[in-house]
């Protein structure tokens, strides 16, 4: 069974353009192009364009987005860890409009009472909110001076320029592991200068040294939520991406 570009548009509310667009650009080929110049798609087509309009709402770029598709990377894997982080993400909003609501609420009563509020359990008030992840707390506490400048780039970037940045990170990651899927070694002069875009990278927040970028490389790995940054595009990605990073520490660094 097919579908013609116009049905396609309809039902995923993606316009007849950009569909035009990601097929000229290689992202999502029609199955056949008809004699009267239409295009149409087939079910495989349409599980792509869902998987193309998943990824862009993790705000992956188009490039990003067929490098997965067209690697050897494992689809169903990488979807899945998206669909736990979409899920804890829902959870922990939820709990964060429990908690606003159940503060409007007791702010209320006590204003309708003429009364001060009184918090029965103060641990209420934060349930929901998100601390910061270990690998933050190390850098702040081993490097604050770094850290504080890194924090005033970020705050100075505007939202165009930070999500640049996180599609250059998000980029670099999927080369790294189309590298390590590939069984090429970290020490490979390719891997190496992917490792180098990645610290000069960093170098725009703060200029770690040989000791401070193998630091780093560790939290990937020791850091739950940093491991899992990594290892939602492929398993293993972030010892990689430590062991790639110390070479090049001890290489270009010491």
């Amino acid at each position: 069974m097919a579908w013609s570009i116009a049905e396609v548009a309809r039902m995923s509310k993606v316009t007849s353009r950009t569909l035009r667009h990601y097929d000229e650009i290689g992202l999502l080929p029609p199955a056949w192009i008809g004699s009267n110049g239409h295009r149409y798609y087939e079910e495989a087509d349409l599980l792509r364009l869902q998987q193309i309009l998943l990824m862009r709402e993790l705000d992956l770029g188009l490039r990003e987005i067929q490098a997965v598709l067209d690697s050897q990377l494992d689809q169903v894997a990488v979807l899945r860890e998206h669909h736990r982080r979409l899920l804890t993400e829902r959870n922990r909003l939820e709990t964060l409009a429990r908690t606003v609501g159940r503060t409007i609420a007791e702010l209320e009563e006590g204003r309708d009472n003429g009364e001060m509020t009184k918090i029965n359990r103060p641990e209420n008030l934060f349930e929901g909110f998100q601390p910061p992840s270990e690998a933050e707390a190390e850098v702040r506490e081993r490097w604050p001076q770094q850290w504080q400048q890194s924090r005033q780039v970020v705050e100075a970037m505007t939202t165009e320029e930070t999500e640049h940045w996180q599609r250059e990170v998000t980029q670099q990651m999927i080369r790294m592991a189309e590298f390590m899927v590939a069984g090429t070694p970290v020490s490979d002069p390719a891997v190496q200068a992917e490792v180098d875009a990645n610290y000069r990278g960093i170098c725009r927040f703060w200029t770690p040294n040989a000791a401070a970028y193998k630091g780093v490389g560790q939290t990937y790995v020791d850091d739950p939520q940093m491991r899992a940054n990594f290892d939602k595009i492929a398993d293993g990605l972030a010892v990689y991406q430590r062991d790639a990073m110390t070479v090049y520490a001890d290489a270009r660094l010491s």
